[in-house]
Protein backbone atom coordinates (compact mmCIF):
# COMPACT_ATOMS: atom_id res chain seq x y z
CA UNK A 1 0.00 0.00 0.00
CA UNK A 2 1.19 3.49 -0.80
CA UNK A 3 1.36 5.37 2.49
CA UNK A 4 -0.11 8.87 2.63
CA UNK A 5 -1.14 11.29 5.35
CA UNK A 6 -4.71 10.11 4.81
CA UNK A 7 -4.12 6.42 5.55
CA UNK A 8 -1.26 6.62 8.06
CA UNK A 9 -3.53 5.47 10.90
CA UNK A 10 -4.14 2.17 9.10
CA UNK A 11 -0.60 0.98 9.86
CA UNK A 12 -0.12 -1.65 12.59
CA UNK A 13 1.33 0.73 15.17
CA UNK A 14 0.29 -1.41 18.15
CA UNK A 15 2.46 -4.39 17.18
CA UNK A 16 5.79 -2.84 18.26
CA UNK A 17 4.92 -0.23 20.86
CA UNK A 18 3.99 2.38 18.24
CA UNK A 19 7.20 1.90 16.25
CA UNK A 20 7.53 0.50 12.73
CA UNK A 21 10.83 -0.49 11.06
CA UNK A 22 11.62 1.56 7.98
CA UNK A 23 13.91 0.23 5.26
CA UNK A 24 15.52 2.95 3.15
CA UNK A 25 16.15 2.06 -0.50
CA UNK A 26 17.95 4.13 -3.14
CA UNK A 27 15.29 5.00 -5.68
CA UNK A 28 17.68 4.77 -8.63
CA UNK A 29 19.99 1.84 -7.89
CA UNK A 30 17.75 -0.24 -5.64
CA UNK A 31 20.49 -0.43 -3.02
CA UNK A 32 19.40 -0.77 0.61
CA UNK A 33 20.87 2.26 2.37
CA UNK A 34 19.86 1.88 6.00
CA UNK A 35 17.15 0.81 8.42
CA UNK A 36 15.58 2.86 11.19
CA UNK A 37 12.37 3.16 13.14
CA UNK A 38 9.44 5.53 12.76
CA UNK A 39 6.53 6.41 14.96
CA UNK A 40 3.44 8.15 13.69
CA UNK A 41 4.90 11.62 14.28
CA UNK A 42 8.14 10.91 12.42
CA UNK A 43 6.28 9.32 9.51
CA UNK A 44 4.00 12.35 9.28
CA UNK A 45 7.08 14.59 9.24
CA UNK A 46 8.62 12.42 6.52
CA UNK A 47 5.54 12.66 4.33
CA UNK A 48 5.12 16.38 4.97
CA UNK A 49 8.71 17.54 4.48
CA UNK A 50 9.98 14.97 2.01
CA UNK A 51 12.99 14.36 4.28
CA UNK A 52 13.36 10.96 5.97
CA UNK A 53 12.66 11.50 9.68
CA UNK A 54 13.09 8.76 12.25
CA UNK A 55 12.40 8.12 15.93
CA UNK A 56 15.54 7.64 18.00
CA UNK A 57 15.02 4.88 20.54
CA UNK A 58 18.10 5.94 22.50
CA UNK A 59 17.20 9.64 22.69
CA UNK A 60 13.44 9.11 22.63
CA UNK A 61 13.08 11.92 20.11
CA UNK A 62 12.57 12.56 16.41
CA UNK A 63 15.63 13.07 14.22
CA UNK A 64 15.92 14.12 10.61
CA UNK A 65 18.54 12.16 8.73
CA UNK A 66 21.14 14.73 7.65
CA UNK A 67 20.16 17.50 10.07
CA UNK A 68 23.76 17.71 11.33
CA UNK A 69 25.75 16.16 8.48
CA UNK A 70 23.79 17.56 5.53
CA UNK A 71 23.39 14.01 4.19
CA UNK A 72 19.63 14.14 3.80
CA UNK A 73 17.42 11.42 2.36
CA UNK A 74 14.96 12.96 -0.08
CA UNK A 75 11.86 10.77 -0.08
CA UNK A 76 9.98 9.92 -3.26
CA UNK A 77 7.70 7.10 -2.09
CA UNK A 78 6.62 5.32 1.09
CA UNK A 79 5.15 1.82 0.92
CA UNK A 80 3.98 -0.58 3.59
CA UNK A 81 4.04 -4.36 3.38
CA UNK A 82 1.03 -6.69 3.30
CA UNK A 83 0.77 -6.71 7.11
CA UNK A 84 1.10 -2.92 7.42
CA UNK A 85 3.88 -3.37 9.98
CA UNK A 86 7.01 -2.35 8.05
CA UNK A 87 7.92 0.41 5.62
CA UNK A 88 9.89 0.51 2.38
CA UNK A 89 10.95 4.07 1.63
CA UNK A 90 12.42 5.05 -1.73
CA UNK A 91 14.87 7.93 -1.40
CA UNK A 92 17.49 9.81 -3.31
CA UNK A 93 20.36 10.37 -0.86
CA UNK A 94 22.50 13.47 -0.59
CA UNK A 95 25.90 12.14 0.42
CA UNK A 96 26.65 8.97 2.41
CA UNK A 97 23.76 7.35 4.24
CA UNK A 98 25.83 5.61 6.91
CA UNK A 99 27.33 7.47 9.87
CA UNK A 100 30.61 5.65 9.11
CA UNK A 101 30.85 7.54 5.83
CA UNK A 102 29.84 4.75 3.46
CA UNK A 103 27.07 5.10 0.92
CA UNK A 104 25.11 2.37 2.67
CA UNK A 105 24.97 0.73 6.09
CA UNK A 106 25.22 -2.50 4.09
CA UNK A 107 28.36 -1.78 2.04
CA UNK A 108 28.97 -5.44 1.17
CA UNK A 109 25.78 -5.79 -0.86
CA UNK A 110 26.19 -6.42 -4.55
CA UNK A 111 24.10 -4.43 -6.99
CA UNK A 112 22.71 -6.08 -10.11
CA UNK A 113 24.31 -5.14 -13.41
CA UNK A 114 21.14 -3.27 -14.35
CA UNK A 115 21.31 -1.20 -11.19
CA UNK A 116 24.97 -0.46 -11.81
CA UNK A 117 23.85 1.54 -14.84
CA UNK A 118 22.03 3.91 -12.48
CA UNK A 119 25.09 4.08 -10.23
CA UNK A 120 27.25 4.99 -13.22
CA UNK A 121 24.71 7.63 -14.20
CA UNK A 122 25.18 9.28 -10.80
CA UNK A 123 28.96 9.20 -11.10
CA UNK A 124 28.75 10.86 -14.52
CA UNK A 125 26.37 13.51 -13.16
CA UNK A 126 28.84 14.29 -10.37
CA UNK A 127 31.51 15.12 -12.96
CA UNK A 128 29.51 18.02 -14.39
CA UNK A 129 31.43 21.21 -13.78
CA UNK A 130 34.50 19.23 -12.72
CA UNK A 131 38.09 19.88 -13.73
CA UNK A 132 38.51 18.88 -17.40
CA UNK A 133 42.19 18.21 -16.74
CA UNK A 134 41.53 15.57 -14.10
CA UNK A 135 38.42 13.83 -15.47
CA UNK A 136 37.67 12.56 -18.97
CA UNK A 137 33.95 12.89 -18.27
CA UNK A 138 34.37 16.51 -17.16
CA UNK A 139 36.42 17.08 -20.32
CA UNK A 140 33.55 15.78 -22.44
CA UNK A 141 31.08 18.10 -20.70
CA UNK A 142 33.42 21.06 -21.23
CA UNK A 143 33.41 20.47 -24.98
CA UNK A 144 29.65 20.98 -25.26
CA UNK A 145 26.67 19.13 -26.70
CA UNK A 146 27.82 19.01 -30.32
CA UNK A 147 31.10 17.31 -29.50
CA UNK A 148 29.42 14.86 -27.12
CA UNK A 149 26.79 13.97 -29.72
CA UNK A 150 29.54 13.53 -32.31
CA UNK A 151 31.32 11.14 -29.98
CA UNK A 152 28.14 9.09 -29.56
CA UNK A 153 27.82 8.88 -33.34
CA UNK A 154 31.40 7.71 -33.68
CA UNK A 155 30.93 5.06 -31.04
CA UNK A 156 27.75 3.84 -32.76
CA UNK A 157 29.66 3.33 -36.00
CA UNK A 158 32.42 1.49 -34.15
CA UNK A 159 29.84 -0.84 -32.57
CA UNK A 160 28.46 -1.68 -36.01
CA UNK A 161 31.91 -2.31 -37.45
CA UNK A 162 32.92 -4.48 -34.49
CA UNK A 163 29.78 -6.58 -34.94
CA UNK A 164 30.58 -7.47 -38.54
CA UNK A 165 34.36 -7.48 -38.66
CA UNK A 166 35.87 -7.88 -35.19
CA UNK A 167 35.87 -10.20 -32.18
CA UNK A 168 33.28 -10.57 -29.43
CA UNK A 169 35.65 -8.84 -27.00
CA UNK A 170 35.98 -5.90 -29.41
CA UNK A 171 32.21 -5.68 -29.72
CA UNK A 172 31.76 -5.74 -25.94
CA UNK A 173 34.29 -2.96 -25.53
CA UNK A 174 32.71 -0.80 -28.21
CA UNK A 175 29.23 -1.34 -26.73
CA UNK A 176 30.52 -0.27 -23.32
CA UNK A 177 31.97 2.88 -24.91
CA UNK A 178 28.65 3.60 -26.62
CA UNK A 179 26.65 3.11 -23.41
CA UNK A 180 29.01 5.36 -21.48
CA UNK A 181 29.02 8.20 -23.99
CA UNK A 182 25.24 7.96 -24.37
CA UNK A 183 24.92 8.41 -20.59
CA UNK A 184 27.12 11.49 -20.83
CA UNK A 185 24.91 12.89 -23.60
CA UNK A 186 21.77 12.25 -21.56
CA UNK A 187 23.29 14.05 -18.58
CA UNK A 188 24.31 16.93 -20.83
CA UNK A 189 20.64 17.21 -21.84
CA UNK A 190 19.43 16.81 -18.22
CA UNK A 191 17.67 13.55 -19.09
CA UNK A 192 17.65 10.63 -16.65
CA UNK A 193 17.99 6.99 -17.65
CA UNK A 194 14.64 6.35 -15.99
CA UNK A 195 12.99 8.56 -18.61
CA UNK A 196 14.43 6.40 -21.39
CA UNK A 197 13.31 3.27 -19.52
CA UNK A 198 9.80 4.71 -19.29
CA UNK A 199 9.69 5.06 -23.09
CA UNK A 200 10.84 1.44 -23.50
CA UNK A 201 8.25 0.23 -21.01
CA UNK A 202 5.51 2.16 -22.78
CA UNK A 203 6.48 0.60 -26.09
CA UNK A 204 6.66 -2.84 -24.53
CA UNK A 205 3.15 -2.50 -23.09
CA UNK A 206 1.58 -1.61 -26.43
Amino acid sequence: MLVTLENITELAWAKMDSLIPAIIQHQDTGAILMQGYMNEASLKATLTTGKATFFSRSKQALWVKGETSGNFLNVSQVLTDCDNDSLLIACRPIGPSCHLGTESCFPEQKLTQQNFLSELEQVIASRKGGDPESSYTAHLFSRGTTKIAQKVGEEGVEVALAAVAETKEDLLGECADLFYHTLVLLQDQNIEVSEVMAVLQKRHNK
